[in-house]
C-alpha cells in the first residue's frame, strides 16, 4: 500500500493495549512435574514476553498464558518460550520438543462478543440527523464469510491471531462527508487485502474506527496498527488526520477468565 515516508511510527505513536496469548508446546517424551517455570518466567522477560500462567495439560503438553507489548509478533513469542525452555532443559533433553505448536489470541471478551460490539457501534453513537445516520450505515463492514475462529496453519504449527483495533481522528473531528467516508471504507478493504488480513468487522464512525481482523503470526500488533494509520493518512493526501495513538487488544474464542 502506501510507500511514502510514514507519518506514524513506533517512536511518535502511543499505544493503549491488552494483548494476551495462549501458547501450547508438545514434548517429545513425557515429563514429570515441571521445575523450570519460575526460571523460564524470569528469563523470558528479557524478550518482553511475560509468562502469566503455566499449566501442564498432560505429560507431553505444556500450555502458557502470555502477555506481550504491541511490538512483539506471535512468532517471536514462540521462539522465546520454546527457545528459552529448550536451553534450560538441554542437558537432559537436547531435542525436547516436537516441531508443532499452537498459539492463539485471548481477549477480555470472546471474539463473538467483540464482533457484536463493533457491529452495534453505529446505533450506539447515533447521529442527530437521520440522513447522516443513513449515510454512515452504507459504509459499515460486516463480512459473514470470514470466520475468525478457524485455526490457520503455518510451517510448524497452528495459530489464531485476531485483534480489535481502534483509531481516532485527530481532535476527535466529526467527519461525515460521503466522499471521505467512502475513501476510508475502500482503503480499509484495500489494506486488508494487500496484507492478507481477515477483516471481519469495521465500525466506521465520524470520529473513530473499530476494526476486528485476523492477522499473520509474523506481524506485530504495532505494525498492523501503523499500517492502517499510514494508509488512511495516505488516502487523505498524507495528512495526519488520525491521532498519533491507537488501542489494540487480542480477541479469541475464550476470554481470559476461562483460560485462567
Amino acid at each position: 500500500m502506501a510507500t511514502a515516508k510514514p507519518i506514524y511510527t513506533a517512536r511518535n505513536t502511543r499505544a493503549s493495549f491488552r494483548l494476551q496469548w495462549s501458547i501450547t508446546v508438545f514434548w517429545r517424551d513425557p515429563i514429570d512435574t515441571p521445575t523450570w517455570v519460575e526460571e523460564l518466567t524470569a528469563i523470558c522477560t528479557k524478550d518482553h514476553v511475560r509468562i502469566l500462567n503455566h499449566r501442564q495439560v498432560d505429560p507431553k503438553c505444556s500450555q502458557f498464558l502470555i502477555g506481550s507489548p504491541p511490538a512483539i509478533a506471535p512468532v517471536e513469542m514462540i521462539r522465546s518460550v520454546k527457545g528459552r525452555l529448550q536451553h534450560l532443559v538441554r542437558v537432559d533433553r537436547p531435542r525436547a520438543f516436537q516441531r508443532n505448536y499452537f498459539i492463539g489470541s485471548v481477549g477480555a471478551m470472546r471474539r463473538s462478543q467483540v464482533e457484536k460490539y463493533v457491529s452495534s457501534q453505529l446505533n450506539h453513537h447515533r447521529m442527530a440527523d437521520p440522513r447522516v445516520q443513513q449515510r454512515l450505515a452504507a459504509f459499515q463492514i460486516s463480512d459473514s464469510n470470514i470466520d475468525l475462529a478457524q485455526r490457520r496453519p503455518s510451517a510448524h504449527g497452528l495459530f489464531v491471531y485476531n485483534v480489535h483495533l481502534v483509531l481516532c481522528r485527530d481532535g476527535r473531528w466529526m467527519e461525515t462527508r460521503e466522499d471521505v467516508l467512502s475513501r476510508t471504507h475502500n482503503m480499509l478493504i484495500r489494506v486488508a487485502r494487500a496484507k492478507g488480513h481477515l477483516l471481519s468487522r469495521a465500525g466506521i464512525l465520524p470520529d473513530h474506527i473499530h476494526l476486528v481482523l485476523g492477522c499473520d503470526r509474523s506481524e506485530s500488533p504495532e505494525s498492523v496498527a501503523l499500517n492502517y494509520l499510514n494508509n488512511l493518512a495516505y488516502g487523505e493526501g498524507m495528512k495526519p488526520v488520525y491521532q498519533s495513538g491507537y488501542y489494540v487488544g487480542t480477541v479469541g474464542e475464550y476470554d481470559t477468565g476461562a483460560i485462567r
